[in-house]
């Protein structure tokens, strides 16, 4: 934005100080002369004397006493003299003192300029006390931090996800071109083998655009009970997990929460898919439960399976990241289930914990702010 040149805060301070002392300094006289002057009278006269106004002026000789007009004109010159000694001392001390008290702001400039070239990584860690400049400081080092990480992730997100979009357009690429030199070739092979890459590439785009609007928050809030998005998602996808030999056990409290209904049924459906895919090879076990905490309702969503380390764990949310164990090929998923997750609960003031089960596979447990008052606690599912 331009803007026209102007005086710098440095200079106004330093009018400010050096206006400030020059009243003060004038009151200090103006008070001199009202609680003084005043009450020297215009003529001075002694009993039996004939006081002369000035040395050697009247007829007699006698002691010099002055009056209102000759404290005047001694007066002024020096109040003159002391307002020009405290204008030059205001300027002075106030440029300094200015300087002095402006020295922070000049390095939080500099650290905002080199973060608007993009330099993230500069701090500007001013040292003393605390006071509103230290604050001030310190609440851009942590604005500095966040960016830092956001910019970062979100260069992450973008090679990875230029990376997934680019394989399956790779692939079609590649069949078509295959297709053009072999004439003879089955097409209906051809023709399917497009529709399944065509789909995860559609199936990869609608996670983004998902994962885009849970980070930007625009969505309506109404209220919403978790114990019924864990029943519809597990009637949806109890289908597959019987063809995994799996069996979905829902249990818990009624559990009311504020946001977007659509958003956690996606979150709770991703969870409960994530749970069943990523699920032992034989006879495996889903457990989804609701609990309400105070403050907070909790959704609960645990599945059988591998041993996981607490490192793996703490990637596993993470853009793009698979798990190995898979009840079956063809939902390999497109990497961000959890991601979208993530997004979700932290979209919803809430907070997602992930954590390895003693005897195998994962538990995930995600905390939403509870609705006050929204009544008594009821069962709300069953074992399946």
């Amino acid at each position: 934005m331009d803007r026209a040149p102007g005086l710098s805060v440095r200079f106004k301070l330093t009018l400010s100080y050096a206006g400030f002392l020059m009243l003060a300094g004038g009151l200090l006289l103006a008070t001199v002369w009202v609680f003084l002057l005043r009450y020297v009278p215009e003529v001075i006269e002694l009993s039996g004397f004939d006081v002369p106004r000035t040395p050697g002026s009247g007829p007699r000789p006698g002691p010099f006493v002055p009056d209102r007009a000759d404290l005047v004109r001694a007066f002024t010159p020096w109040a003159a003299l002391v307002l020009m000694c405290l204008l030059m001392f205001g300027l002075l001390g106030g440029w300094i003192l200015a300087g002095s008290m402006l020295a922070p702001l000049s390095r939080i400039t500099r650290a905002t300029r080199l973060a608007a070239q993009g330099s993230l990584s500069q701090r500007i860690q001013l040292e003393g006390r605390s006071d509103e400049f230290r604050e001030l400081a310190d609440a851009f080092d942590a604005m500095l931090a966040q960016l830092e990480a956001h910019v970062a992730e979100q260069r992450r997100f973008a090679a990875n996800a230029s990376h997934e979009l680019r394989t399956p357009l790779a692939i079609t690429q590649t069949l078509l071109d295959v297709a053009r030199n072999d004439l003879n070739r089955d097409t209906g092979a051809l023709v399917e083998r497009l529709r399944l890459v065509n789909t995860r590439a559609i199936d990869l785009t609608e996670a983004l655009l998902l994962l885009s609007r849970a980070d930007q928050r625009s969505f309506t809030r109404e209220h919403v009970d978790l114990s019924l998005l864990a029943e519809d998602a597990t009637e949806t996808l109890l289908p597959l997990a019987e063809k995994g030999g799996l069996s979905i056990e829902t249990s818990g409290d009624i559990a009311p929460t504020v946001g977007s209904r659509p958003l956690l049924l996606q979150m709770t459906t991703n969870l409960v898919h994530n749970a069943i895919v990523h699920n032992g090879p034989d006879r495996g076990t889903v457990r989804v439960t609701t609990t309400v905490q105070p403050g907070a309702v909790v959704l609960t969503v645990e599945n059988t399976g591998e041993q996981l380390t607490a490192q793996v764990v703490s990637t596993i949310a993470e853009p793009f990241q698979r798990g190995t164990a898979r009840v079956h090929d063809g939902h390999a998923g497109v990497g961000l289930g959890l991601a979208i997750v993530r997004s979700i609960v932290q979209a919803h003031d809430g907070t997602l914990t992930l954590t390895p089960r003693p005897g195998g596979g994962l538990r995930v447990t995600v905390r939403l702010p509870a609705v006050v008052n929204a009544g008594p606690k009821g069962s709300a599912g069953a074992s399946r």
